[in-house]
């Protein structure tokens, strides 16, 4: 009666029936929790279908010889390559309490409001994301400084937040793709074994066709009309007495990016510089908000204000709604239900990788393609795949980019087409994917789900389309010289 949990002594390949399974499954429980709670789901419910995936990965790993030991292993070293993820998603809540509470993001959005036009904000937070982040190379860091100045603005002259979501992400994930100085950059073009400066040559191919038409849409979605700014202009000045010093912590941060400072480490130094800044230049503002016992010393509850902006976030009670709704976030404790979602994704990731799901699921994909158009046509589904399977962009670079080296080989490309096809996928990609750790961190700074911001990320699911259609018009498919060139049989 028990004979189905018979299981080997050691560990066996996977049919093809049981690597659908944990990932059919995934899907169907996200839906239903998308269906059952809506946006909400990210605050609970999706992390309890990534879990209830993982456990049923686990049971079929279990059956083909997997010990549990083993299984626990990979789940927990899988979620171990997420912790600067997590760090940097700290740091960032951190950075917003205090930008907050010094008026550094009231700042952004009162100059924002005098200089930008709502009929080309789009276009605008597109262009300005883009050039920032082709300077330091980090989608991260953009979206978590001037990407939440932008989110302020759009807010403020009454735009579509969805919109401007994905508008500062298309502009971000330019930088991320194209920059010498981008980490998935560098790794992409390792995993494929080019040089950088060759990938970043290639790739701007496509990510300046994907950028270009990502303009173009945002152009065309911009929401003409009498705007009047000027109640939120003067509601700012009363409240907050913007001065141009008020941008010194986000100037900071881009000097560190610039200067190659890890991400968490430039971010967390922003955020001590909001709150410095808020003690100097607006300390009452400050104690008002620390509420301390009465007795202590100022320069201790100084202390206590920016201590709880940067654990709780800071709370503006001017009494001009608009701007305490703009002016009331971050701190750390609002990137717990974000953090809780990564963990459980690549708990579930490092437990299908174990298994050999993603092998099993990729390899007919492989063995299917008789073209170099669909050859770059099934890389980029299995990098989508990856992306979706495992929740982390650093995995879809590498597992897919070492899966396809020897095709690619075979049919006579040159590494370069590996690396471009790699590079405008999985980096991309990653930020359309709720669960996964970049389409977490982007919903949870911007304040806007997925869901909502993914139709609308341009950049971000035209890039793979445009690498497959480049595949099939064979424009710039180099080639490996014929002595190189694999037998295919």
């Amino acid at each position: 009666m028990f004979s189905f949990i018979r299981r080997p002594s050691t560990p066996q390949p996977l049919s093809l029936f049981e690597a659908i399974i944990p990932v059919a499954c995934l899907v169907i429980l996200v839906a239903l929790s998308y269906f059952l709670f809506g946006d909400a789901g990210a605050g609970g419910p999706n992390q309890v279908a990534l879990v209830t995936a993982t456990m049923i990965a686990v049971f079929i790993g279990w059956r083909r010889g997997h010990t549990l030991e083993a299984l626990g292993k990979a789940a927990t070293d899988s979620v171990s390559t997420g912790i600067g993820a997590i760090f940097i998603l700290f740091a960032v809540g951190g950075l917003i309490g205090t930008w907050a509470l010094s008026g550094t993001l009231v700042a952004m959005v009162y100059y924002g409001l005098q200089l930008l036009n709502p009929d080309y904000f789009f276009v605008t937070a597109c262009v300005i994301s883009a050039i920032v982040s082709a300077s330091i190379g980090s989608s991260w860091t953009v979206v978590g400084t001037i990407g939440v100045g932008f989110m302020g603005i759009a807010l403020s002259m009454g735009l579509n937040p969805a919109i401007a979501a994905g508008a500062v992400i298309s502009g971000a994930y330019f930088g991320d793709k194209s920059s010498p100085l981008s980490d998935s950059a560098n790794l992409s073009a390792a995993a494929a074994g080019v040089d950088l400066y060759q990938h970043i040559r290639e790739t701007l191919l496509t990510s300046l066709m994907a950028l270009l038409l990502s303009l173009v849409f945002f152009f065309m979605w911009g929401e003409p009309g009498d705007f009047d700014a000027a109640d939120k202009i003067a509601a700012i000045q009363n409240s907050f007495q913007p001065q141009l010093v008020m941008f010194v912590p986000l100037v900071l941060v881009i000097l560190l990016a610039l200067f190659r400072f890890p991400p968490f480490t430039a971010i967390f130094l922003g955020s001590i510089a909001g709150g410095l800044l808020a003690a100097v230049m607006a300390p009452e503002r400050v104690l008002a908000f620390a509420a301390a016992n009465e007795g202590i010393p100022q320069w201790l509850a100084l202390l206590e204000g920016v201590w709880r902006a940067l654990a709780s976030g800071y709370t503006s009670t001017s009494g001009f709604a608009p701007m305490d709704m703009l002016a009331s976030r971050g701190g750390m404790g609002s990137m717990l239900n974000t953090i809780w979602l990564i963990i459980s994704a690549l708990a579930f990731g490092g437990v299908v990788e174990k298994v050999g799901v993603l092998e099993r699921l990729i390899t007919p994909i492989i063995q299917k393609a008789k073209s170099d158009g669909a050859l770059v046509a099934s890389l980029a589904t299995s990098i989508v795949a990856t992306n979706i399977v495992t929740a982390d962009q650093y995995i879809a670079i590498v597992l897919p980019g070492r899966m396809f080296k020897s095709a690619f080989a075979k049919r006579g490309l040159a590494p370069v087409v590996l690396s471009r096809a790699v590079g405008d996928t999985a980096t991309p990609t990653s930020a359309l994917i709720p669960w996964n750790s970049c389409g977490a961190y982007m919903a949870a700074t911007l304040g806007v789900t997925t869901w909502s911001y993914a139709p609308y990320a341009v950049f971000c699911f035209i890039s793979p389309l445009l690498t497959i259609a480049v595949a099939y018009t064979g424009f710039r498919m180099l080639r490996l010289p014929s002595k190189a060139v694999r037998p295919t049989n």
